[in-house]
């Protein structure tokens, strides 16, 4: 497979913290990758790099073949982003929120409808798409977010925490929509997450990161396999010598 992301050496400095620490990873196109660990682990940061929204102070990161830092208006052409803390424009309903932001994309009125449509379906939310999203619980406003990171089908969708509280059917509902556009339609995911469950029944592999390193890397079965660990929370107390 071609490499969706290819990060060498990546390092981010705030002052005199080092948030990422000569990190070096892959990402396989096609793939859903997870980047797990505590906070303060680089994660989100390093997501904001991969996204073009963050200049890192050395290394390289290129998406499809092109650097963020030379070519950051073309990655985002092709890329979308779900921070963990992003949010909806409060009195517009989640329709109006969806053709919003699909005008981002394209002129032609037939594709926005379109990439509505299929917003539509994969949110699930139904007629509370009619309701302003202030009226909405926190579990359907990440829903809604979802749904908008996936609808124009990107090249890769960067997804920090996408499951953030959602209880556990409508977690289920994400994760299925996650894998149906992974496997129909091509779309690399990368995300972070807490979520260890989440991360093993999506992820294909993982990278656990502590303190700006990636301390481990592979396929969630192999990794419990080599640390003898009955799931992802155990191997990674493991490997930063938590256990």
């Amino acid at each position: 497979m071609d490499n969706a992301i290819g990060i060498t050496n990546l390092t981010k400095d705030f002052g005199a913290i080092r948030a990422l620490d000569s990190l070096n990873l892959s990402v396989e196109s096609g793939e859903i990758f997870g980047l797990i660990g505590p906070n303060g682990a680089g994660k989100t940061t390093a997501l904001r790099i991969i996204s073009a929204l963050l200049l890192p102070t050395s290394g390289s990161v290129e998406v499809f073949g092109l650097d963020v830092v030379k070519k950051p208006a073309e990655v985002r052409k092709i890329i979308s982003y779900l921070p963990e803390e992003a949010g909806a424009y409060r009195n517009l309903s989640g329709w109006e929120y969806l053709h919003f932001m699909a005008k981002f994309k394209t002129d032609s009125k037939d594709e926005i409808q379109r990439i509505v449509n299929d917003a539509a379906e994969i949110s699930g939310l139904g007629e509370r798409l009619k309701d302003k999203a202030k009226t909405y619980s926190k579990g359907m406003k990440r829903r809604l977010l979802v749904a908008r990171a996936l609808m124009t089908k990107p090249k890769l969708a960067i997804l920090d925490e996408p499951g953030s509280g959602l209880d556990v059917l409508h977690a289920y509902h994400v994760r299925e929509i996650i894998k149906k556009y992974v496997k129909d339609y091509g779309v690399t995911v990368l995300l972070s997450s807490h979520n260890m469950l989440e991360v093993e029944h999506l992820c294909g592999r993982v990278a656990l990161l502590n303190k700006g390193k990636t301390v481990a890397e592979g396929k969630p079965r192999e990794l419990k396999e080599k640390f003898a660990s009955a799931n992802l929370e155990e191997v990674f107390a493991k490997v930063v010598g938590l256990a």
